[in-house]
């Protein structure tokens, strides 16, 4: 009886083990399929998204500006025509490979010398002479009317409102370089910012900076007089080994009051965030690997930025633009009017990068293309030197002084049209807009080429490849038909707030450097000018130089 009872109860634990355990698999069946559910659900929702993002909003903003008759290349799936950018990039350089004249190895007075826009867009170049001045393509999920048309840029320039600003790809996609400071941010704002450091470069104000440039100038060319000492009166000079350090010293001490040893380990970071978002063309993204010291400097850059300011909150120094900075940063913070996403702190040092970055780069590439021209057109050199030494004498230059340099003046404007720094613009609609009759609608990005703009023969005449810096002896409005279609400043609203600065500073540098110099290009130098978030000589400059 006893042997009876426990074999039945064994098989009784076994039969309630058995349930439990089937129960079980049961219930954990049903989990794991409602976590697959989820997980596909996820899927499903994450790929309806990325098709109405990448296809279908792409493809109804397309079909409104081809309804208006606009046209343009048939874009791709996903990648848009971005596939047809690089075929036809890649079969430009393999024709320019294989045809001598199409090389441009070296600069020489043809009209082929200074159309360099062609090589580096060999697509815009094509497009436009299939689909006019005004066409569309998209760039990924980015859908883009490009307009070469001068007469739309006029419209372009004179439009006032918000509703057009930077592209929202831009403060996601440049933030380790921008962040949301005046280059990238939109709306009240971006106004915000325009009307805190705007005053801070009118011309008033920049007067006063003159001697700061001269003096950082005179430094640089007391080492290079050093230099043609010891080799006999002349010397090579590696102009990109010096114009960058010139320029951010020159930034960081007018604007900031730091000298140019605080700044200059903020500079480099900078520096090496743009090589990495620097690919020669629109066409490549920047790897995992970049990205993670991209994100590691950008945290290095807030860090010295903070250090910097610090140090200026301890000093009692004349008020400049980090001051303005600081100032206004407090004040959004007490009254709570920053965006939800922008601390005090990156408020700061976001415009504090954009007024690095603006006011050292593009100044130190445009000092480059003048000195390059100035050495390969000895007329215009000459012309230049003498009316240096007809307007300042045995003196330094002073604010008055470079007022009245006509000459260099025209000299810069016409290096500025053929070499623009940045060669194309970009905004976006922030709701549906109309220019020149064509309806607009919102989240499109208009690419105004300026390089382009510059370099046509319907607005500056059968001799627009070359360099002619006379036609800018009255200003811009007697320079060619349409003064809006010469932007190297931008347009509108949002044009370059430093401007003054950066004509002021230019005619410094060129002015002293005639004044103690004559020099010519090196027999090595290959003109290359290349696309890299600035146009950039792709093989840098050399110049012979001659202690006068």
């Amino acid at each position: 009886m006893i042997e009876k009872y426990t074999c039945k109860g064994g098989e009784e634990k076994k039969k309630l083990g058995s349930s439990i355990s089937h129960k079980m698999e049961g219930e954990l069946f049903l989990t794991e399929k409602i976590i697959l559910s989820v997980v596909l659900g996820g899927f499903v929702c994450l790929f309806v998204y990325i098709y109405n993002i990448s296809v279908l909003r792409t493809k109804r903003l397309r079909s409104i500006l081809q309804n208006q008759g606009i046209k343009g290349p048939l874009p791709s799936f996903l990648y848009g025509n971005i596939p047809e950018m690089k075929r036809i990039q890649l079969q430009f350089q393999s024709r320019s490979a294989t045809t001598p004249e199409n090389c441009n190895r070296h600069l020489e007075d043809s009209d082929v010398a200074h159309d360099w826009p062609t090589s580096n867009f060999p697509y815009i170049e094509q497009w436009r002479n299939k689909y006019g001045p005004i066409f569309t393509y998209s760039n990924g999920n980015i859908q883009i009317l490009c307009i070469i048309d001068p007469e739309m840029a006029k419209v372009l320039s004179l439009c006032t409102s918000l509703s057009l600003g930077k592209p929202s790809f831009l403060a996601k996609e440049r933030r380790p370089l921008l962040g949301q400071g005046i280059l990238t941010s939109n709306g009240p704002y971006w106004e915000q910012q325009r009307k805190m450091i705007a005053p801070q470069f009118h011309l008033d104000k920049v007067k006063g900076m003159v001697n700061l440039m001269v003096d950082s100038t005179t430094a640089m060319l007391e080492s290079w007089e050093k230099k043609t000492k010891t080799e006999r009166g002349t010397a090579e000079i590696r102009l990109e080994d010096y114009l960058g350090s010139l320029s951010a010293d020159i930034i960081s001490r007018a604007c900031f009051g730091s000298n140019h040893a605080e700044g200059e380990k903020i500079f480099s970071a900078l520096r090496t965030i743009q090589k990495f978002m620097s690919t020669g063309n629109l066409l490549v993204r920047a790897s995992r690997k970049s990205n993670r010291e991209m994100q590691k400097l950008e945290k290095d850059i807030h860090s010295m930025i903070l250090k910097v300011v610090k140090a200026r909150n301890g000093a009692k120094l004349e008020k400049n633009l980090l001051q303005r900075i600081l100032e206004a940063a407090k004040n959004y913070g007490d009254t709570g009017d920053l965006p939800q996403d922008i601390t005090p702190s990156t408020f700061i040092v976001d415009n504090c990068k954009s007024i690095y970055l603006a006011g050292h780069e593009t100044i130190a590439v445009s000092a480059e293309w003048c000195l390059i021209l100035l050495a390969q057109y000895p007329e215009w050199q000459a012309r230049a030197r003498s009316e240096v030494f007809e307007i300042c004498g045995e003196k330094l230059p002073d604010a008055n002084m470079l007022r009245s340099m006509k000459t260099l003046n025209m000299v810069i404007q016409e290096t500025l049209r053929l070499y623009p720094p940045i060669p194309f613009l970009v905004r976006e609609t922030f709701q549906d807009m109309d220019f020149k009759g064509i309806q607009i609608p919102k989240g499109t990005n208009l690419q105004i080429f300026v390089s382009m703009l510059h370099q046509n023969q319907d607005t500056w005449g059968p001799d627009v490849h070359k360099f002619k810096p006379e036609r800018f002896a009255h200003g811009t409005l007697g320079a060619c038909k349409f003064p809006q279609a010469y932007m190297p400043f931008g347009i509108g609203p949002r044009t370059c707030a430093g401007q003054h600065f950066a004509m002021a500073e230019l005619k410094v540098i060129l002015s002293l450097i005639l004044s103690r110099f004559s020099f010519s290009l090196s027999p090595t130098y290959q003109h290359s000018p290349t696309f890299r978030l600035f146009l950039e000589p792709k093989h840098g400059v050399t110049l012979h130089i001659r202690r006068l």
